[in-house]
């Protein structure tokens, strides 16, 4: 008699779950959005929203808060495949952001853009009138991140509380909100980098070149290393120098840093980050070098 394997791998698990969780908010929500980047975690969000709602298009748009420092290879590859998708895409500007008063633009070598990005999202999700915006946030992220619930509170100021976090018992979630108050919801909260990289093998998902080995001008700031670029400010104390790197996270590069690595192909990739101690924003964010309770702080604002 044939027999049938009916285990469910720990990925099936995973996508399983995201893939309720996504459904839930579609049924539940009136204006969702997913915050779509082109790095590996939203890309791997894309993917699950596909297959949720397949045959069917994703019923909800797209959405990235470009602070104009991000890396043309992401953004090429954002337009791209939003594109092919047929996906509308939403983009909210810092620069724009700037030009309206509404913050400030911080000056000196280590400025950056990153935080700037609180007051355009929520102004973004305050023009659109999300009620639900999904993000790639995983718990094992930092220390902060491990606190936060799949479905996530913001009251009507966009800010979190802990205190008003709902219990999520199995998988039951309260989405019930009142006018101006939303939730941001994270699919993959309980996935790792490494599993992010295993679904992205088994799926055959493409990514941007920049997660690949590439050799690239860099210099070295607080044991990081930041690419030449015209809107990373760098001391005469800081030369450049030509290395072969990838970066394992993306964002604005003036605090995202690449990572020395000979991985040119998914697999080399895997094999790096299974043998490596260091985590993922530990070793390239210099923006999340912070204590937990300052990160906590900055969810407080509104922080993704």
């Amino acid at each position: 008699m044939l027999q049938r394997d009916y285990t469910t791998s720990q990925l099936d698990v995973l996508e399983a779950e995201a893939i309720h969780i996504m459904r839930e908010v579609a049924a539940e929500f009136e204006r969702p959005c997913l915050l779509f980047s082109g790095g590996k975690d939203s890309i791997v969000m894309l993917r699950i929203a596909e297959k949720a709602f397949w045959p069917a298009a994703i019923p909800f748009p797209l959405m990235h808060v470009d602070t104009g420092h991000n890396f043309d290879e992401v953004i090429d590859f954002r337009d791209r495949r939003s594109a092919e998708l047929g996906a509308r895409l939403i983009v909210a500007s810092v620069q724009d952001s700037i030009d309206a008063g509404r913050v400030v633009e911080e000056t000196g070598r280590r400025a950056s853009r990153n935080r700037l990005q609180t007051t355009t999202l929520l102004d973004a999700i305050e023009e659109h009138e999300f009620d639900a915006v999904f993000g790639g946030a995983r718990r094992d992220e930092e220390k902060a991140r491990a606190k936060e619930r799949v479905f996530s509170f913001r009251d009507d100021f966009g800010q979190w509380d802990p205190k008003n976090q709902r219990p999520e018992l199995w998988n039951l979630y309260n989405s019930r909100i009142r006018k101006g108050e939303h939730i941001r919801v994270f699919p993959l909260s309980n996935w790792t980098e490494l599993d992010v990289w295993d679904y992205i093998r088994r799926e055959g998902i493409e990514i941007p070149s920049i997660y690949f080995a590439h050799t690239r001008k860099v210099f070295e700031r607080d044991g990081m290393l930041l690419p030449d670029s015209e809107v990373v400010q760098r001391g005469d104390d800081e030369p450049l120098f030509e290395a072969v790197v990838r970066y394992r996270t993306v964002g604005d590069m003036t605090c995202t840093g690449a990572v020395q690595s000979t991985a040119a192909t998914v697999e080399e990739i895997i094999e790096e980050i299974a043998a490596t101690r260091i985590t993922e924003r530990g070793a390239t964010r210099a923006d999340d070098r912070a204590s937990e309770a300052a990160m906590e702080d900055r969810k407080r604002e509104g922080y993704f």
